[in-house]
């Protein structure tokens, strides 16, 4: 008796195993951190005829020949109306996305509409990706998830206030101090998703993110879709807030009224020759170097760093870049104990714009921290860039481009 009791015992306990691993596989393969799925164009081109498994939840059920004629207001590329209709209702997300050795590769820097990149300190860069149009077909994972930085702010501020994505920042009291300067902007009432004041489930410490064991600071992350959340929870919807931009009042509406934009191409026109492109931040941090080299086929720039392909883990491929622009402007720092930086944003410069295999030799300008961030050619008239994801690496005047 005792022997049947413990063979019937013996067959539950296998049975409850079988079914709670499964359940177990099916909850952790259903859940935003890992759910995958299978997608054509995950990597933003235009082909659509590769079918790619990614780490992406999908959102919108877009039929296949629906037409891409909604022009993204952020970086020109073309998405369907289901798309446009999906983003109308949202302001973008201007996320802080960190680059040391340990944290690559990086989530969700592919579906980035526009990238920002700089030197958070000691030659370490960082990136703040602009996410609107990207994003809507999918929920996108970002990681991980760093902290503030004074000239991401005022890069941001010319977005005509996206929400912005942060874990703490620099607070030491001088220039640098952007989570002193967040609070002076009134952001924290108005657009600032900082994860100290938010916590779980939007922001998570994913420790199996990568398949290596990494420091703590390597494993926050959110999705697109869970801090957009937190601002509709907030009224921090489509609407940009009210204020005084000199002395012209501007908001309370749709945050692309007053928004204008660059110019965008409506056919590529001539391809150049110009098809390899290297530089690095600091002369000697050779991990942290960047190399583009031009597709044909693909109009387009894939990104190396450190030597290696740079590769979204979402989709494991490689970055590619509609426009590279080196933005070239005066940096100052180490300015304190933390090793903080500093780069002018607000003024003018030159800057190298590679587009369509060419080079322009152009100018930036941008009059205050609000202002939109613009760019000239050697005859003073706006340049007219690619359609797709615009990479931005602000470098100090004396960095050596090669191309």
């Amino acid at each position: 008796m005792n022997k049947r009791i413990l063979i019937i015992t013996l067959i539950i306990y296998i049975i409850s195993s079988v079914f709670s691993y499964s359940a177990f596989s099916f909850f952790a393969g259903s859940s935003m951190l890992k759910n995958i799925i299978t997608s054509s164009d995950s990597q933003g081109n235009d082909s659509g005829t590769n079918e790619d498994t990614t780490l992406l939840t999908a959102l919108l059920d877009i039929d296949p020949s629906a037409a891409k004629n909604e022009a993204c207001p952020l970086n020109g590329k073309m998405f369907t109306k289901q798309e446009k209709d999906a983003w109308e209702k949202k302001r973008p997300l201007a996320i802080m996305i960190e680059n040391s050795v340990d944290s690559r590769p990086q989530s969700g820097l592919a579906d980035a509409d526009i990238v920002f990149e700089a030197i958070a300190e000691g030659g370490v860069t960082r990136f703040m990706g602009l996410f609107y149009c990207g994003v809507q077909k999918y929920d996108t994972i970002i990681a991980p998830i760093r902290s503030a930085r004074t000239y991401f702010v005022e890069y941001a501020s010319g977005f005509n206030y996206p929400l912005y994505v942060h874990v703490g920042g620099a607070n030491i009291p001088g220039p640098a101090n952007a989570l002193g300067q967040i609070g002076e902007y009134g952001w924290s009432l108005e657009n600032d998703l900082n994860q100290f004041s938010i916590g779980y489930p939007t922001f998570v410490r994913n420790n199996d993110r990568l398949d290596k064991e990494v420091a703590t600071e390597h494993t926050m992350q959110s999705t697109t879709e869970a801090l957009w959340d937190v601002g509709k929870q907030r009224d921090w919807t489509n609407i940009a807030p009210e204020r005084n931009l000199g002395r012209k009042k501007i908001g309370g509406n749709d945050w692309k009224e007053t928004y204008v934009g660059w110019s965008f191409q409506d056919q590529v026109g001539t391809i150049g020759t110009t098809t390899n492109i290297k530089y690095e931040f600091w002369d000697g941090f050779s991990d942290f170097g960047v190399e583009w080299q031009y597709d044909k086929e693909s109009n387009s720039y894939k990104r190396f760093m450190a030597g290696e392909p740079h590769i979204d883990l979402n989709h494991d491929k490689q970055i590619q870049a509609a426009n590279v622009i080196v933005l070239l402007t005066t940096e100052k720092g180490p300015i304190d104990e933390l090793k903080h930086m500093l780069y002018t944003t607000i003024g003018k410069g030159n800057a190298l714009i590679f587009r369509n295999g060419d080079v322009i030799k152009a100018t930036w300008s941008k009059p205050t921290r609000e202002s939109e961030l613009e760019f000239f050619d050697r005859k003073g008239d706006a340049v007219e860039f690619a359609r797709g994801l615009t990479w931005i690496s602000v470098v100090s005047t004396a960095t050596e481009v090669n191309y």
